[in-house]
């Protein structure tokens, strides 16, 4: 089975939201596990996931902040 890994042109610029896994405790790390493009037409996003958490908790998007040092 192959895996087409070329990224599209959405994926090429930066993501609109990041996700997290959240686990279901207090002060609980966050870990990012993918991140999320929108749609040119603004009525969806595409959600590329590198981590699938199994362990229960919940996925939170939040918007992409440039690291810094970037521009937006």
């Amino acid at each position: 089975m192959t895996h087409d890994t070329q990224k599209t042109t959405d994926e090429k610029k930066a993501p609109a939201l990041i996700a997290y896994h959240v686990p279901d405790r207090e002060n609980a790390s966050w870990t990012r596990i993918g991140a999320a493009w929108d749609h040119k037409d603004g009525k969806g996003f595409t959600l590329a996931l590198d981590l699938v958490p199994v362990a229960g908790g919940r996925i939170v998007l939040r918007t992409s902040e440039p690291k810094e040092g970037e521009s937006a």
